[in-house]
């Protein structure tokens, strides 16, 4: 298994900066993967993802689980939402992940001199 600080390193290569986003779209990516019981990223085509923003959140899954739309493994239907659904193709098993409710307002407890929003 790839470490989560390597996975951020490419993301944040692919992406030319490591964002906010990304590193939610990474812990996504590797939460779908834990909660399936597949080891990620994935060489194979065993999981699909299906993305409802693009952007940012989008290269974080993309770099978690190595699904992407040229391999027809990622799928984007921009709905504007953070979330992502997750599906096993062999088991039929999926999974939708958005971020929890509150989570910017809860953000501030855990980084409370961060300059803005983006930090």
């Amino acid at each position: 298994m790839v470490s989560v600080h390597k996975i951020l390193e490419d993301s944040a290569s692919r992406h030319s900066h490591l964002c906010p986003r990304q590193v939610l779209g990474v812990r996504m990516g590797l939460y779908a993967g834990e909660l399936l019981g597949l080891e990620l990223p994935r060489q194979d085509k065993r999981l699909l993802v299906i993305v409802e923003t693009d952007g940012c959140m989008l290269d974080g899954v993309g770099e978690a689980t190595q699904c992407w739309p040229g391999k027809r493994t990622l799928r984007v239907e921009d709905y504007g939402k953070v979330a992502a659904t997750f599906v096993d193709t062999q088991t039929g098993l999926a999974v939708r992940i958005v971020p929890a409710h509150g989570c910017r307002t809860r953000a501030l407890d855990y980084a409370p001199v961060a300059k803005g929003k983006w930090q």
